[in-house]
């Protein structure tokens, strides 16, 4: 059962949502606030599992304590809201999803059944990212667990089978991150040449918000950045982002690199997933070519990986811990002695620069 809180400053819409949100057998509102700061107290005395916010609240607008939110205490959001086309700029603020309000031609049933539809596409989500418990249990990979991965099929890259590099003079850049990586990437790919090697990016986002995205990062870079498809040819000066619900991985096509799609079982508890991507890159490519960059995340994915490509020649750094929202993934890859430099999110775009151009390796 995921618990809910319910912020909006109108008591009919709390009450509407409330009703539609108990009728979904895995969801319970536990609580509900009429602005921004009773929900403040009401998260401190609850600690839901996500929180539901309307932009046109009194005292602080919803977008502003969205932001507070995703900077001091991050957790799943969804804005519920009629100003639908704020929609790409609440997911860019760090909301996992976004629900119209419902317009004057649409029935109750119609807006009941897009909120059941949203929140169930959430669960995936909610099962890893959840806050309840303030500090999480260590996750522990059992035998089992291992074996299960291990028998997935050798063309889904799940084993680790490390390539001596094969990119020649080529490089490539693979980049993985989650809780708070829309705006680290916004960020760092701001700051970015438009004469780099392929970069390939997993972040963890929900289905139907990569491709918007994928455009948000065309548009703030010289990059040309695309949600990848499968089959495209890896080109310099682009970069590729993986779907909200499949693997991104790659393979070698003649004398060439292209992306493969993989609509297989999550791993690390995602899909998209790091390790896959980061496996799949070792397995192809080969470390030596390689720099791999962990950022802002929650949890362990990528980590393993990362230490296979390090292992291999990898060039590795991790996002420190002063610049991430959730200094999670970072940590685990640290951890495990997977990171030869650890950077401060300002730097990365540099030293990404400095990697192709032969300063860092």
């Amino acid at each position: 059962m995921y618990t809910v809180l319910v912020i909006d400053d109108s008591p009919s819409m709390r009450r509407i949502i409330k009703d539609m949100i108990n009728s979904i057998d895995e969801f319970e509102v536990i609580a509900d606030a009429y602005d921004a700061y009773d929900a403040r107290e009401k998260i401190k005395e609850y600690e839901p599992d996500l929180v539901t916010i309307d932009i046109n609240m009194p005292k602080m607008n919803g977008v502003t304590f969205l932001r507070n939110l995703m900077r001091l205490h991050p957790m799943p959001a969804v804005v519920i809201s009629g100003e639908s086309v704020r929609g790409n700029d609440i997911f860019d603020d760090g909301a996992v999803g976004f629900i119209p309000k419902p317009d004057s031609g649409e029935s109750m049933a119609a807006f009941a059944k897009r909120i059941k539809e949203s929140l169930l596409n959430l669960t995936f989500l909610l099962k890893r990212y959840t806050l309840k418990k303030p500090t999480p249990k260590k996750k522990v990979i059992s035998k089992k667990h291992m074996d299960v991965e291990r028998k997935i099929h050798p063309d889904e890259v799940i084993r680790s089978t490390p390539a001596r590099s094969s990119f020649g003079a080529k490089k490539l850049i693979a980049i993985g991150s989650s809780t708070g990586g829309v705006e680290s990437l916004l960020k760092v790919f701001k700051s970015l040449t438009n004469n780099l090697p392929p970069i390939l990016i997993t972040q963890h986002i929900p289905y139907g918000f990569s491709k918007s995205f994928a455009d948000r990062l065309n548009d703030n870079s010289c990059l040309t950045v695309h949600e990848a498809t499968d089959g495209m040819i890896l080109e310099e000066g682009h970069a590729y982002l993986s779907p909200g619900n499949m693997h991104l991985t790659i393979e070698k096509v003649g004398s060439v690199y292209k992306t493969k799609l993989l609509d297989t079982v999550k791993v690390s508890h995602h899909r998209p997933s790091v390790d896959v991507m980061f496996r799949s890159i070792n397995n192809v490519v080969g470390g030596g070519s390689t720099m791999a960059i962990m950022m802002t995340g929650m949890g362990d994915d990528g980590s393993i990986a990362m230490k296979e490509l390090y292992d291999n020649g990898a060039y590795t750094i991790a996002q420190n811990e002063e610049s991430c929202v959730v200094f999670g993934m970072p940590a685990k890859a640290i951890q495990k002695g997977a990171v030869k430099d650890i950077v401060h999110l300002n730097e990365i775009a540099q030293y990404i620069i400095d990697f192709s151009s032969g300063k860092k390796r």
